[in-house]
């Protein structure tokens, strides 16, 4: 038996035996994106941990701490890959609060408890659930803790201390104007003037500073500054690691305590979860689509966040949070893992451990500064605008009152408890009016039906005369089912009593009618459905007779009146709240991109002829033309109107297409006028342009071509041969194009003839477009499933 060598230098798949022993690992790999991005976050990150660990009265290295966990530690085991978790300004207040209780040692034993505590949301997959947390409210506490950051940083700022909570610091800000120290206003009024003018600076230089994070410039200025001038201003002082504080057993009441740890929990659940997902729409705004980065896993990154919180507290570090600054920075800089998470948290480790000379010398005031402006800027004008424009304003001005007067937890009960009963109110508010017409009765109910408005409902429904042709109009999007039974049995009732019933309203399906009780037109509209005629049934909407919006007369079969404005804006108003949203991402990825279509396609410009629905085509995907007749004037002969010739020119030239359809369908009122036309017509437009279909009736009568068949049958009748050979004569036409010949010769670009028939809803392709000047003239039907059938002529 011979054993043979296997060649050396033939390379195979590495396939692993069942019982050989495990594979080496790969070595750990960085990107380059992630490098760079990791020392872009560090930079934002270092002044920003020490300016927090000022403004909540913790040790500076606390604040490094917190920043070191939170990327190694959030960033290994967190669900969120991109985000950057680390000291929040969001949390500046509580912990200030629980420091100033209960004392440093036990903030960080509150830290730990609030870390299990986040673990075990997590382990019940809770997560999704304080999504729930109304915006407005969100928005709210993040402006209240702003507005209290800045008042206590702003004395910091004139060069004194800050009070206990936001109400003292206004109180005393007037004696703390009479005693200004001119040094730490310098330095605070210079780090704020380069925070604001940084990132506005002009040209191609001020596009490559800009690349500096402006929070590291201000602070790195203020410190120069003060160093070289000699100015007297309080500055940092990092006491030696061998004396840092770490965390003790708890000293205080249980109930204080607890809410602490509850507060906590909160505020850096709700920070991390909701930063999370915007981090991911970030990414999916990127460029390459966040191609390779996967979305967050809100429930792991709960657990990471906990796992965060724990170690930090464990450490003597601040409470740990996903933070929004941090964040956007990291997608920003092209991360693509969270390799750059981990690595800016190394960098905060090797910071603290080697540059402690050098953070010494940073102002105070400086800090104080930088903390002052983040704090301004969480109070955002755009969550403003949004939470007006929805209507929760008061939700939103009653949580940042609450949590600047009261506290955090409690701002934020009283925001949920008015989020509810504004949502109560909007339940609840129900407004039925009663109005004769012509003999009917209109019963008009605008808002929401709930058991709470059964007894108005029922009372102004039994006060309508027995026997009355009633319309009952539901202008709203909810129904629960007492309303339905009271709307129920009363139809039920009426239409014993020889009256009749009839249910209207804009919402269509999303109102259930209690019973059909008319053959009314709209009742075969009960929902939407795709394709029906909008003018006649808008989804439930009837139009009215007199142009004021009211139901449609159906007592007599009495032809109504369109109103046309009415519907176009209500098909408008239909398709900003349920189309726009399902279509804006791809719409806004091809207003950045530009249309690349694949295909011209030259229709008629019959309103039956829906060629996104005929060709199950999206945005696009249709370069269209659509005129009177789907006709192609030969070159030279448009007299004046180039639209077609041009269209063809762009989508050829320019779009690059790669084929080109024409179109014809049934019924064409345009080849009925070249049938019936004659000589002595009058020269009106229409005939001026439909002598551009002659070929077509010349091609039709000659006898040098066949007749055009259609899934091998002869046409119906001439009207239909003229449509089907017209389509023919239009392809013959698009190649007598100089850029389309050329297209054809480099055989970059097909031509296809397609005949749609209105009345089956069937599509028909012709066969032989790809052979210049031999069609068969047949066309083939177009299978709704499987391969097409194909039908020559004999």
């Amino acid at each position: 038996m011979t054993l043979c060598t296997p060649d050396r230098t033939t390379t195979r798949p590495r396939v692993q035996r069942p019982h050989s022993p495990p594979e080496r690992p790969r070595r750990f790999r960085v990107a380059g994106a992630d490098l760079s991005a990791s020392v872009a976050v560090f930079l934002i990150a270092l002044p920003l941990s020490l300016g927090i660990a000022l403004a909540t009265g913790a040790p500076l290295q606390s604040g490094l701490v917190a920043a070191a966990v939170g990327g190694l530690v959030a960033g290994r085991f967190g669900g969120s890959p991109l985000q950057v978790s680390g000291p929040a300004a969001g949390l500046t207040v509580v912990t200030a609060e629980l420091i100033h209780l209960y004392g440093w040692r036990t903030t960080c034993a509150i830290t730990v408890l609030a870390g299990l505590a986040q673990l075990g949301l997590s382990a019940l997959r809770v997560a999704r659930s304080a999504l729930a947390v109304s915006p407005a409210i969100v928005h709210g506490m993040l402006a209240g803790i702003g507005v209290t950051i800045a008042l206590a940083q702003l004395h910091i700022v004139l060069g004194s201390t800050p009070q206990s909570s936001a109400v003292d610091n206004v109180l005393g800000l007037p004696s703390q104007l009479a005693d200004i120290h001119p040094a730490a206003l310098a330095i605070s009024a210079l780090t704020v003037a380069v925070l604001l003018c940084w990132p506005k600076l002009p040209g191609r230089a001020g596009q490559l500073v800009r690349k500096v994070p402006a929070a590291l410039v201000a602070v790195a200025g203020a410190t120069a500054v003060a160093a070289f001038a000699g100015l007297a201003v309080p500055r940092a002082d990092l006491p030696s690691w061998s004396s840092h504080a770490l965390p003790g057993l708890p000293e205080g009441p249980v109930l204080g305590i607890a809410a602490g740890v509850l507060t906590i929990t909160l505020v850096t659940s709700v920070q991390s979860l909701l930063s999370a997902v915007a981090v991911d729409k970030l990414v999916a705004n990127r460029p390459d689509g966040g191609h390779g980065v996967p979305r967050s896993v809100l429930d792991r990154e709960l657990a990471g966040q906990g796992a965060a919180n724990m170690v930090s507290g464990a450490l003597g570090g601040l409470p740990v949070a996903g933070v929004a600054v941090r964040s956007v920075a990291n997608v920003s800089a092209g991360a693509v893992s969270r390799a750059s998470t981990m690595l800016h948290g190394l960098w905060i480790v090797l910071a603290a451990l080697l540059l402690v000379p050098v953070l010494d010398l940073i102002p105070l005031p400086a800090l104080a500064a930088l903390v002052m402006v983040v704090g301004i800027q969480m109070v955002s004008i755009t969550h403003i605008r949004t939470v007006t424009r929805h209507r929760e304003v008061v939700v939103y001005a009653v949580t940042v009152t609450g949590v600047v007067l009261v506290g955090i937890l409690e701002g934020v009960a009283l925001g949920i408890a008015v989020a509810i009963a504004v949502a109560l109110h909007r339940l609840t508010r129900t407004r039925i009016t009663r109005e004769e017409r012509d003999g009917r009765q209109l019963l008009h109910v605008r808002g929401q039906l709930t058991f709470l408005a059964v007894p108005r409902l029922s009372r102004a429904l039994h006060q309508l005369p027995h026997g009355s042709d009633v319309v009952v109009e539901l202008d709203g999007s909810f129904m629960d089912h007492a309303a339905y039974e009271a709307l129920s049995d009363w139809t039920a009732g009426h239409l014993a009593r020889g009256g009749t019933v009839e249910t209207t309203g804009p919402s269509g399906a999303r109102i259930a009618e209690p019973q059909p009780t008319t053959a009314s037109a709209c009742a075969a509209h009960t929902c939407c459905r795709p394709w029906t005629p909008w003018h006649n049934h808008q989804c439930g909407e009837q139009p009215a007779v007199d142009g004021t919006g009211g139901p449609e007369e159906t007592a007599a079969p009495v032809e109504p009146r369109r109103t046309t404005g009415l519907h176009l804006a209500s098909g408008i108003g239909k398709f900003q709240r349920n189309t726009a949203p399902l279509v804006r991402d791809e719409l806004a990825r091809l207003a950045r991109e530009g249309q690349t279509p694949s295909q011209l396609f030259l229709t008629c410009a019959d309103s039956r002829l829906v060629t996104s629905m005929i060709t199950s085509s999206g945005p696009g995907d249709l370069f269209t033309v659509r005129n009177v007749g789907n006709l192609v004037p030969l070159p030279g002969e448009e007299s004046g109107d180039d639209s077609v010739a041009a269209a063809i020119e762009y989508a050829v030239e320019v779009l690059r297409v790669e084929s080109i359809t024409v179109c014809g369908h049934s019924g064409c009122g345009a080849m009925q006028a070249l049938l019936n036309g004659g000589p002595d017509d009058p020269p009106t437009p229409l005939r001026r342009w439909l002598r551009h279909g002659g070929p077509s009736l010349e091609r039709m009568a000659s006898r040098r071509h066949a007749w055009a068949r259609i899934s091998g049958r002869l046409p119906a009748d001439a009207v239909e041969q003229l449509c089907l050979t017209n389509v023919v004569q239009q392809l013959d036409h698009l190649r007598a194009y100089e850029p389309v010949a050329r297209r054809l010769a480099e055989g970059t670009l097909t031509l296809h003839g397609m005949y749609f028939h209105v009345g089956e809803a069937q599509a028909y392709l012709l066969s032989g477009t790809d052979e210049v000047h031999s069609y068969d003239d047949v066309f083939t039907q177009v299978m709704p499933t499987g391969p097409r059938e194909t039908a020559r002529a004999s």
